[in-house]
């Protein structure tokens, strides 16, 4: 049975990823002032650019319900869809996608349609989303997968490690006192997605070496063997410090795939450059 994978801006797929398992990608919008982009859209390198010109601190939004409800009718209705999205605890795009398909089903109630609130963005979309399509070429079916995705999205773990917080600042998300002082002291912040996605703090580690090496060992909290399991990690315009990272990770754990992509303008709008994101499936209890 032929399933159609959907997912959002914040995914930041590779484009080999993407074309590989056909997904299909609906936007979400960054915004500058009176100006609206299409988050997968907008390269990296021209945001930051924009982001460093601009006065004015950049948001970002979801479609409205109707958006995704075209969105899902437009895919034949002998194709069941899953569709794997950001976080609903950090947008509003998960509960408008329920929105969008409950109003498909009320005129096509024999259409098969998932949507997942993923508690994750960037790596750890792709991170499911390469999981999904492995599982289809292995002939899962859509009710096979739909319980397999559940189980993955419980074990799903993102970290994040900045190399900056001025976003945190520009963005509100922490106090400019706070912010000054943990500049001047080389503070760098460990962070992870709880379980509904919101992004907190794990720890603060004074000096970049420290934290991208503190960033590396928090993997080992989490599992005991890696060499059956995969790690996808995104960078916002930072591939070189992200290579060097994921050898590290590779040389500690061997993990049996790794993904590397460019965080997107949605996503680096919180992260800012020089960051790292990882995900993966963490051991079961």
């Amino acid at each position: 049975m032929q399933v159609q994978l959907m997912t959002d801006s914040s995914a930041d797929l590779p484009i080999e990823l993407k074309e590989k398992f056909n997904i299909i990608t609906t936007p979400l919008f960054v915004h500058f002032c009176n100006e609206q982009y299409i988050g997968h859209e907008l390269d990296t390198p021209t945001f930051l650019k924009k982001l460093n010109e601009s006065e004015v601190f950049p948001s970002s939004s979801a479609p409205g319900p109707h958006e995704y409800y075209e969105a899902f009718k437009a895919i034949p209705e002998d194709v069941p869809i899953i569709y794997l999205g950001i976080s609903q605890g950090i947008s509003s795009a998960y509960n408008h996608a329920v929105m969008g398909k409950d109003m498909l089903l009320e005129e096509q109630p024999h259409r098969k349609i998932e949507v997942f609130s993923t508690n994750t963005s960037s790596p750890g979309l792709i991170l499911l989303l390469n999981e999904a399509g492995e599982k289809l070429s292995e002939g899962y079916s859509f009710e096979q997968l739909v319980t397999h995705l559940y189980d993955r999205v419980d074990r799903t773990v993102t970290l994040f490690v900045l190399k900056t917080i001025d976003n945190l600042v520009r963005g509100g998300r922490l106090d400019k006192v706070k912010g000054a002082i943990a500049k001047t002291l080389n503070i760098k912040l460990l962070l992870h997605a709880d379980h509904e996605g919101k992004v907190e703090v794990l720890e603060k580690v004074r000096g970049d070496k420290k934290a991208l090496r503190r960033f590396v060992e928090q993997i080992g909290d989490y599992i005991n063997q890696a060499e059956h399991k995969a790690l996808a990690m995104t960078h916002c315009n930072a591939k070189d410090r992200g290579e060097q990272v994921l050898q590290s990770i590779q040389e500690t754990y061997g993990f049996k795939q790794t993904i590397l992509s460019e965080i997107g303008s949605v996503i680096s709008t919180h992260t800012g450059e020089g960051s790292l994101v990882i995900s993966f499936f963490k051991d079961k209890k």
